[in-house]
């Protein structure tokens, strides 16, 4: 009870609301009367294969996301770049300020429908939220503690990686999970390109007006997102150094 008192509220309550759900929408599940279109939706089989689809389309979209902005946003603390940094940021602003539909669509026109298409899509439409936490997590680091491991030898790079980057790293695991939080939710809309996810449970519940597919593909990708919140939550935990959490 001790341990559980320590832990942030979030850390042990969003499970609790996840298995709420789950549970939930399990029973409701097991006492509703399906169609014959409904049931082949959310046979196990067919379903498994739409949240796995769904899962891979995220986070191979969260993996280059993070390869490409937190490199960037470290370039753009460093004094020589700093002067980039107000043209990179507004940049990713207009991916994330387009409309999410309407990014995807145009990259479709450009590049064809399907899985890669999605990707890049919501790679650009992610970009930001790891970019500016990256920013703002290193800019946050008290210079007085950078001017000192450069006073005791660091070379700019030892800094960067053994005193910057690690007290920066709450900041910049925030921006991870929210950006993450965003994928989930904007990958349902990969359906419209021709990419499999569980947007294709709230499309087809709205086009052929079943109520119940609709009501199961929002209530999944909701469960989706609180899931992988939580988790990113725990690596945040245990990836944030000892006193900064």
């Amino acid at each position: 009870m001790k341990r559980l008192r320590r832990l942030p509220m979030d850390v042990w309550f969003e499970p609790l609301i996840i298995v709420v759900l789950l549970v939930g929408y399990i029973v409701w599940y097991q006492s509703t009367t399906f169609t014959e279109t409904e049931q082949a939706s959310l046979s196990w089989s067919t379903l498994q294969t739409t949240i796995i689809d769904h899962i891979k389309l995220t986070l191979v979209s969260t993996v280059i996301v993070v390869v490409i902005a937190i490199p960037l946003g470290i370039l753009l603390t460093r004094p020589s770049m700093r002067w980039l940094n107000p043209i990179a940021v507004n940049i990713a602003n207009v991916g994330q300020a387009a409309p999410a539909v309407g990014l995807l669509v145009l990259f479709t026109f450009w590049l064809g429908t399907g899985f890669k298409t999605a990707v890049i899509g919501l790679v650009v439409y992610a970009v930001l939220p790891i970019l500016q936490n990256t920013i703002v997590g290193l800019r946050q680091v008290d210079q007085r503690t950078v001017e000192a491991s450069r006073g005791i030898g660091y070379s700019a790079v030892r800094t960067l990686v053994q005193v910057e980057l690690p007290l920066a790293v709450p900041v910049i695991l925030n921006g991870v999970r929210t950006a993450l939080v965003i994928l989930v939710g904007t990958a349902t809309l990969s359906t419209f390109i021709g990419a499999t996810s569980l947007g294709t449970l709230i499309t087809t519940g709205v086009t052929l007006f079943l109520p119940k597919l609709l009501v199961s593909g929002a209530i999944l990708v909701g469960l989706l997102a609180l899931i992988i919140d939580w988790l990113g939550r725990l690596v945040e935990l245990f990836a944030t150094p000892r006193g900064l959490s």
